[in-house]
């Protein structure tokens, strides 16, 4: 029998993609609040698990060494704060969890902490917060440095972050306040403890000026695709993202990431795997991919490069266009690479044609009636591909309406999806565990050197 399927919405904070603002549907109002409360309101009708948001700390500077293609093109910005987006989705909504992305290599932890600790107060149990290392090098000189660290740093430096953040969040105990009005005693200060925490690249004293969050830490999301960002993923993440150009790829990271879960003394079934997929849906299937053939008109070839060249933080305009893709040593976003290496050897395309698919990619060839698309979804599930899906709109808000109203029915119809809510924390949703006090010390104990 086929497990429920986990739903997760990926949206930026801005413009979708490279393309979707272009679509005829599109929304144009992504800088007013209307907007996120319309899409978060969607998804909760639709009993989605989760909204994610991505960011970046930049204006993409990677084609051409110039941010001119993305204001251009519109890849990449605008990214507006996806807290403040998050909160605006917060109020209109009762069980969606609600993650954002930031980055490990520009905040410190106690701002982490604090942050998204008061954010899960205040959802009552619906905060996640996507890790990721920043990508960029127009992000790193925002913040004071020419160039981006390397991987292995910037993972170190993400190790530290990750543990001391936790151990803010597990500065309280569970049962500390009480409020007596009569005694004058607010609560048990040895119930709370220090934290001084020092490592070669943060350091923290601590405790948490905020107690413990409702879900004892939020949502931990990552999607790293390279090795040590796999492993990574399989010690700290409750939830990853994975890109994937084939089914059969997707079934391989998926074996990977649950096996090196299980190697690290977690519970394979509490890491929640889910799998892109840009969803086109019509009332037939040759419905859908007429769809998705006029939205594909609308790439233009620099713009889909732009996208390509924010993703992997290479400059492609000093490759020949009309050329293979070299082989690129080291890139931004492993797993998005390794995704358009896949397609583009197995079609043989051109860096100027690869841009132009890559502006209306179709991960995980979702297009198609309600019952195609519903069908595809089962398949990756039952071949061990995945334990959901993160629905990709190629516009806002009618992709996800589409969805809503014609692929959920058909997965609810086969008992795929759930019909209501059942939890009332993100994690409850997702059926993960609340990690109890000092959990943190299970996933850093079998940290890499």
């Amino acid at each position: 029998m086929t497990r429920q399927m986990h739903l997760a919405a990926f949206m930026n904070a801005g413009p979708m993609g490279t393309t979707g603002w272009r679509h005829k549907d599109a929304d144009p109002g992504f800088m007013t609040a209307a907007y996120y409360k319309k899409a978060a309101r969607i998804l909760e009708a639709a009993r989605f698990d989760l909204a994610f948001i991505p960011d970046a700390l930049s204006v993409p500077r990677s084609l051409g060494g110039s941010f001119r293609p993305a204001v251009e093109w519109g890849s990449g910005t605008p990214r507006i704060d996806p807290m403040t987006v998050l909160g605006v989705m917060a109020g209109v909504t009762e069980h969606l969890g609600l993650a954002a992305t930031i980055s490990t290599g520009y905040h410190e932890p106690y701002n982490l902490a604090r942050t998204l600790g008061t954010f899960d107060h205040m959802t009552e149990g619906r905060a996640g917060w996507n890790i990721v290392t920043s990508f960029q090098d127009a992000e790193a000189q925002n913040f004071g440095q020419d160039k981006l660290p390397p991987r292995e740093e910037r993972y170190a430096r993400a190790e530290e972050v990750l543990q001391a953040t936790t151990q803010l969040w597990d500065s309280w105990d569970d049962e500390v306040i009480f409020q007596d009005k009569d005694s004058g005693h607010f609560g048990h200060p040895d119930r709370v403890r220090s934290v001084d925490f020092v490592g070669a690249h943060v350091k923290t004293q601590g405790p948490l000026g905020v107690p413990r969050p409702p879900q004892g830490y939020p949502l931990l999301i990552q999607a790293g695709a390279s090795p040590r960002g796999r492993d990574f993923a399989a010690r700290w993440a409750d939830v990853v993202f994975s890109s994937a150009e084939s089914m059969e790829s997707a079934a391989s990271f998926h074996a990977d990431i649950k096996a090196r879960a299980k190697a690290h003394g977690r519970d394979p079934d509490q890491v929640k795997i889910l799998t892109a997929a840009t969803v086109v849906v019509g009332q037939t299937d040759a419905e859908a991919m007429a769809k998705h053939e006029a939205f594909a008109e609308l790439v233009h070839p620099l713009a889909g490069l732009s996208r390509l060249a924010y993703h992997v933080n290479v400059d492609l305009t000093k490759y020949d266009l009309d050329g293979p893709l070299p082989t690129l040593e080291e890139v931004g976003v492993q797993g998005h690479y390794e995704e358009v290496v896949e397609f583009a050897q197995r079609e043989n395309l051109t860096v100027r044609e690869i841009g132009r698919w890559y502006g209306a990619r179709s991960e995980g060839n979702m297009i198609g009636s309600p019952m195609t698309i519903a069908d595809n979804m089962e398949r990756w599930m039952d071949a061990g591909a995945s334990d959901g899906f993160m629905v990709q709109a190629t516009h806002l808000p009618g992709a996800f309406e589409e969805f809503a109203d014609f692929v959920v029915p058909e997965l609810q119809r086969r008992g795929l999806h759930r019909t209501e809510y059942t939890g009332r924390t993100a994690r409850e949703t997702l059926g993960l565990e609340r990690p109890k006090r000092d959990e943190w010390k299970n996933r850093a104990a079998s940290a890499k050197a």
